[in-house]
């Protein structure tokens, strides 16, 4: 493998890093809870999705 014969400059390390900053999670309010949840997921409460039932949820007890 390649070696490199000099090493990178701070400037260019940092620029580099600069895109491995972890991000905050995208979510929404639901209309009917009020709860945050992540858009595309099925709510794993109800079990819907865009308002359709997906899956059947069973109660704890």
């Amino acid at each position: 493998m390649p070696n490199p014969k000099r090493r990178h400059s701070k400037s260019r390390t940092r620029k580099r890093r600069s895109h491995d900053a972890l991000k905050t999670p995208q979510y929404y309010l639901d209309k009917d809870t009020g709860e945050p949840l992540q858009p595309h997921r099925i709510d794993p409460k109800t079990g819907m999705y865009k308002g359709r039932k997906i899956l059947d949820v069973k109660e704890e007890v």
